[in-house]
């Protein structure tokens, strides 16, 4: 769908509420990402819901072994979200967390297992949401340069989601998107991962930063919360001169 002014008023077309998850990244550290997730649904004519009740999903605690206080996270998320007609967030970790994580946690408690499974039904991942759903490839976006793309670990492997943020930097006005070598690489982040072992992370992440500069981009986006640290931080530490954002900073700066 192009832009218009069908796309600046409230859409009768499309569920009338969207419900927000920020995830714990985002409304503590990326706080930017956030605000531009709500700016741009907003100026599409999304009407936007926020329970302000609303904690981390629980992969943190999933990744680090301890299910019985991802349990608890993932009970507490789907008593707050299960009433809503659809869910978007703007981290396909999270998104992968409550959609393939949560039913696996409740292998043992078909209740909660098939709350979790409705529910995963309706979260999407933001890109996922405009492309797939709301049908909207071009957000009337500007940006004067090259643009690459990261394809993050779980947007691709666990969501199946690539073409869809691809496409809406191609219709971004004026940016020329440009491949990357091994754009498909995981950038070291993993999160306990890079923890874990932060030598190793540190190597694969600045192996992506070489991509990334060889492509002669001028900016690096990519549409989770998690690599966005990874990379900011090593180029803060290591090309204080070149950026990486979010695909919503991208499509929202000036929409």
């Amino acid at each position: 769908m192009k832009p218009g002014n069908g796309l600046l008023a409230k859409r009768s077309d499309l569920m009338s509420k969207v419900s927000l998850f920020i995830p714990c990244a985002v409304d503590a550290v990326l706080v930017s990402v956030g605000e531009s997730t709500v700016r741009l649904l907003a100026r599409l004519g999304f009407d936007l819901q926020y329970h302000e009740e609303q904690t981390c999903c629980g992969q943190p605690v999933i990744t680090a072994g301890h299910l019985d206080l991802a349990r608890d996270a993932a009970c507490r998320f789907i008593s707050i979200f299960e009433e809503d007609e659809v869910v978007v967030s703007p981290s396909g970790s999270c998104v992968s967390t409550i959609r393939h994580d949560y039913p696996r946690l409740f292998e043992d408690e078909p209740e909660w297992q098939r709350r979790a499974v409705e529910l995963g039904q309706r979260v999407y991942e933001l890109s996922e949401f405009l492309v797939d759903v709301a049908h909207i490839e071009d957000v009337n976006a500007h940006f004067s340069g090259k643009l690459a793309y990261h394809k993050s670990c779980h947007l691709l492997r666990a969501l199946g989601i690539d073409h869809q943020p691809q496409t809406l930097l191609k219709n971004v006005h004026g940016a020329e998107l440009v491949p990357m070598q091994d754009d498909h690489v995981c950038c070291g982040f993993g999160g306990q991962f890079s923890i874990k072992y932060p030598y190793i992370s540190e190597a694969i992440v600045g192996d992506k930063v070489k991509n990334f500069l060889a492509s002669e981009a001028d900016l690096l986006v990519l549409s989770d919360p998690g690599c966005l640290l990874n990379i900011r931080g090593y180029l803060h530490r290591n090309h204080p001169g070149r950026q990486v954002k979010h695909l919503a900073e991208v499509l929202a700066e000036s929409v």
